[in-house]
């Protein structure tokens, strides 16, 4: 019986994200030019609504069709003129696939994130404004924790854990909300029926006199 356990544990290691996109997402994904940017899915047309609620199954990192939704995603992120970040969802995939504008590193570039997975979130959080590439004019003021543990997969299947803190820390945890199905309409909602206590923190002075 052991050794059955552990030829079990075995395989879930080997093939935990061997599940591939289906016929569907494949069409979507090479619909049209496959250089060119895939749209962007709204809360105001019903099926894509239906989309958005849904949640997000992982998705092998080897598939040869990631790296070209991954692409397409990118051009989509670019053609909105300030997004910074998005979410597999929004361009109609229900997979976990998120690309986000990384503010805490130098030039900021836009990089992709397989199977993205917040472990740890600080209790200290942040208060600022948010709007959606899926939800049009809509902005409100959320919370977000200051500073989360991410683990996260590449295009070669190497896994990544890192500490990611500000603004950036928020891009992720908004676009990670796409994968569960959670709109910040929804958010906003949620957070109508919660308190929070406010703390003051101070930064020391560079100057040479007290």
């Amino acid at each position: 019986m052991r050794n059955f356990i552990v030829l079990i544990l075995l395989s879930v290691g080997v093939f935990g994200f061997s599940q591939k996109f289906s016929k569907e997402e494949k069409e979507l994904i090479l619909a049209g030019d496959v250089k060119t940017a895939l749209p962007i899915f709204q809360t105001d047309n019903e099926v894509q609504h239906q989309v958005l609620l849904a949640q997000s199954e992982e998705i092998s990192p080897k598939d040869k069709n990631l790296p070209i939704l991954i692409e397409r995603m990118r051009l989509a992120l670019a053609a909105t003129g300030g997004g910074v970040g998005i979410a597999a969802p929004q361009v109609g995939i229900n997979r976990r696939v998120v690309l986000v504008q990384r503010f805490d590193k130098p030039n900021a570039p836009v990089e992709y994130f397989i199977n993205p997975k917040i472990t740890w979130w600080s209790e200290l959080l942040n208060k600022g404004t948010e709007g959606d590439l899926s939800i049009e004019t809509f902005r409100g003021d959320f919370y977000r924790s200051y500073s989360i543990r991410l683990e996260y997969y590449d295009l070669e299947n190497k896994k990544h854990d890192e500490m990611v803190e500000g603004f950036t820390a928020v891009i992720f945890q908004h676009e990670i909300d796409h994968l569960f199905g959670v709109l910040i309409s929804d958010k906003l909602e949620k957070e109508r029926n919660e308190s929070y206590k406010t703390l003051q923190f101070y930064k020391k002075s560079n100057s040479t006199t007290r």
